[in-house]
């Protein structure tokens, strides 16, 4: 197909950024989907291509009333990179307060969901029928961090929830992929800089990579056709502690 619509969560900063400028740049018409309109609009700043929506994604009727515009304006939609998500101050797993635990399901887990179904339902009942929705797991969906239960559950979560619409989708021509993402150079990373904490409990500054790599790596993930898939992929800094962490 000569045209080729994405949408694209939390694409304000960071990974989100990165990945839309790449897609847009791959020639997609991309929407980016945020909490906050102004970052939005400097991500796709330059492209005619792009367009943006001010979105809550742990907020279903927000996520709705987003596809709905986006059915509305484009009357399709190819790929949909689930990418919004946020974690929570690293704390022993008994302090953990019910606050931080449900914003964190919120962003990653709900959010992922009502994207992915809003999405899935286009994909279905589009023309040609079928997409490929890619979900922003982690190294944590693995491997997890001192202090971090609500992130890492939900990343786990993500994982399941990929291997199920990629099964689901199967009928409807609607494939699933994860891409697990190790300590890209984002603002959420920044901290990495100063030194984060270690299984052991020692303090250790930790390497980071450009994150325009990760954008490139979405890219290359969407430019597969239909009848092929990466299910799962990783990328990470080189010398991160993630093999042998712990």
């Amino acid at each position: 197909m000569a045209d080729r619509y994405a949408v694209v969560t939390g694409a304000g900063q960071g990974i989100g950024r990165a990945a839309a400028q790449a897609l847009l740049a791959d020639g997609w018409h991309v929407t980016v989907l945020g909490r906050r309109l102004e970052p939005l609009q400097e991500t796709v700043a330059g492209w005619e291509s792009g367009n943006a929506i001010t979105c809550d994604v742990g907020d279903r009727e927000q996520v709705e009333a987003a596809f709905t515009e986006v059915k509305s304006r484009f009357g399709r939609l190819d790929l949909l990179f689930n990418n919004a998500g946020r974690g929570a101050p690293a704390v022993d797993f008994d302090e953990l307060s019910l606050e931080n635990w449900r914003g964190v399901v919120a962003a990653n887990l709900d959010g992922t969901f009502f994207c992915a179904q809003a999405a899935y339902r286009i994909m279905k009942n589009q023309s040609p029928k079928g997409g490929r929705i890619i979900n922003n797991g982690s190294i944590s969906a693995h491997a997890p961090r001192p202090g971090a239960a609500a992130y890492t559950a939900t990343k786990h979560a993500v994982t399941g929830l990929t291997k199920q619409i990629a099964l689901d989708g199967r009928k409807h021509d609607i494939t699933a992929s994860q891409i697990d993402i190790g300590n890209a150079a984002t603002p959420m990373t920044e901290r990495m800089t100063k030194g984060v904490l270690q299984p052991d409990g020692s303090m250790m500054v930790e390497p980071r990579m450009d994150v325009a790599l990760v954008g490139k790596t979405v890219a290359h993930m969407a430019s597969m056709p239909l009848e092929a898939n990466i299910p799962f992929l990783t990328i990470m800094a080189t010398k991160m502690p993630w093999l042998g962490r712990g």
